[in-house]
């Protein structure tokens, strides 16, 4: 005799040995079931219809091949999953399109950073006042996902609102970087571009987690944040043509971002592997980290982020120092944009092994390659501009091959329905730690000169490698 669970009969493919439980996800006037890890221990939740009367039939759990995909209060047509797929149909279409959306809201994170070399010469900025255009960026993308986090922002509204308001005001306060004269105007708005870019990024990685389960999550993740760097050095490509003005490149980016924020509210949906909506709980930002698997990604990663943005940030003006008088603004530009925008292979490579081979493997080769590289590129400040160059590319690729596992293993590991705000946290202080270090470098090429300065970023990965080691001994492998 079938047994009743909450007022609704289970089928018998319900009881059938082997199959896994289920977990009914669904909002007022759909009904949808998900099949999930989180599930595992807990019977299926059965909601009904608006139209379902209460003195009708009991409604019927849908077997697990089928999924209801809704976005936002909007129906969608169903999608269909067999048991043990790992994507879902038109998961390859949603991975471009949000790719495309962090790729042109992320083109204002470097707009200044891309001209310092005129700025410098406009504003008569010495290095440490030019290091602040970009400090001032990550500064903000601080107070943004804190901010974010302790309201809860990427898990109780629709992440596709989300990004239009972030990505449209990013474009907005970069666009007014026009009108300044100085580093006094610059640097807040700066700060403000910051803490709207703070509003792109988490919801986007969430987003597309919804579209892969776990098995084929990582290479999704890792092709995002490629995304990332590929916008994030567009400016650089731009300033790379060379006789273009300093605000050319600012109108060009600002313009991206709006494109960026437009494209996510018209095109962009969440897949059926979704997480459940959370409702506002302050106890969440401090609960994150109590969780063990997400505080050891998440020291992995501000290892990671001490090298990487301090990397981005200074490797325009060291490889312009490299080609001396022979150089020139558009070909050191060109080069640093080869050497952030390699970055996506490295990311695609780097998740798929991750989902192969493991995510603390792949980030602790990564991380190794990494250091070396740091440790290397400055004893070759003498040697020929194209042996320095492909060290940098090495660098490159390595430097954020290991992004997306940490990434991947909060989305893993953190509680479900508060992923956005375990993402939010993680990147809000792996940004914080990039002031340091953005900082730091120029004075330490005053200092010490180029030689050395890209030393001081190696013990950040080597500190990565260690907290994976250990996540490594209680992590299970893909």
């Amino acid at each position: 005799m079938a047994r009743v669970l909450g007022g609704a009969v289970s089928p018998p493919w319900l009881r059938r040995v082997g199959t896994p439980p289920l977990e009914a996800v669904g909002r007022r006037g759909s009904r949808a079931v998900v099949p999930t890890e989180s599930a595992r221990l807990r019977r299926p939740r059965v909601v009904r219809r608006e139209e379902d009367r209460a003195d009708g039939p009991p409604p019927v759990c849908r077997p697990p091949d089928v999924v209801r995909a809704t976005s936002s209060g909007l129906e969608r047509p169903e999608i269909r999953l067999r048991q043990g797929e790992t994507r879902s149909p038109g998961s390859r279409r949603a991975l471009a399109l949000v790719a495309i959306v962090l790729l042109l809201a992320s083109s204002t994170w470097f707009s200044a950073a891309a001209v310092v070399p005129q700025l410098r010469s406009e504003w008569q900025l010495s290095n440490a006042v030019a290091a602040w255009l970009t400090i001032a960026v990550q500064l903000g993308f601080v107070i943004g996902a804190v901010a974010s986090s302790a309201v809860n922002l990427a898990d109780i509204l629709p992440p596709r609102l989300v990004i239009l308001g972030s990505a449209a005001g990013a474009g907005a306060t970069n666009l007014l970087l026009v009108l300044a004269h100085g580093p006094g105007l610059a640097i807040p708005l700066r700060l403000l571009t910051g803490a709207f870019l703070a509003g792109v990024y988490p919801p986007v990685m969430k987003v597309t987690a919804t579209w892969f389960d776990r098995p084929r999550r990582g290479t999704a993740l890792g092709i995002l944040v490629g995304a990332s760097a590929v916008g994030s050095a567009l400016p650089h490509l731009v300033n790379a043509v060379g006789g273009l003005d300093w605000r050319t490149v600012v109108y060009g980016t600002s313009a991206l971002s709006l494109a960026g924020g437009l494209l996510a509210l018209f095109g962009l949906r969440e897949g059926p592997f979704r997480f459940p909506r959370g409702v506002f709980d302050p106890r969440q930002a401090r609960l994150v980290f109590a969780n063990r698997g997400v505080r050891l990604a998440s020291l992995g990663y501000f290892g990671h982020m001490w090298e990487l943005y301090a990397m981005w940030t200074w490797f325009l003006l060291f490889f312009s120092s490299a080609l001396g008088a022979h150089g020139g603004t558009s070909r050191a530009a060109l080069a640093t944009f080869a050497v952030i925008g390699i970055g996506l292979a490295g990311s695609w490579v780097g998740g798929v092994a991750g989902d192969r081979w493991g995510r603390p493997e792949t980030a602790i080769a990564m991380m190794a390659g990494s250091a070396a590289c740091a440790l290397l590129i400055g004893l070759l400040d003498s040697a020929p501009a194209w042996l320095i160059l492909l060290v940098g590319l090495a660098w490159g690729f390595t430097v954020l091959g290991d992004s997306a596992q940490f990434s991947t293993l909060v989305t893993d590991l953190a509680d479900q329905s508060y992923v956005g705000t375990a993402l939010g946290l993680q990147t809000a202080f792996g940004f914080g730690l990039t002031t340091a270090t953005i900082w730091l470098v120029p004075r330490l090429e005053t200092a010490v000169g180029w030689r050395w300065a890209f030393a001081f970023l190696a013990p950040g990965p080597l500190l990565g490698i260690a907290a994976m080691a250990r996540l490594r001994a209680t992590t299970p492998g893909p």
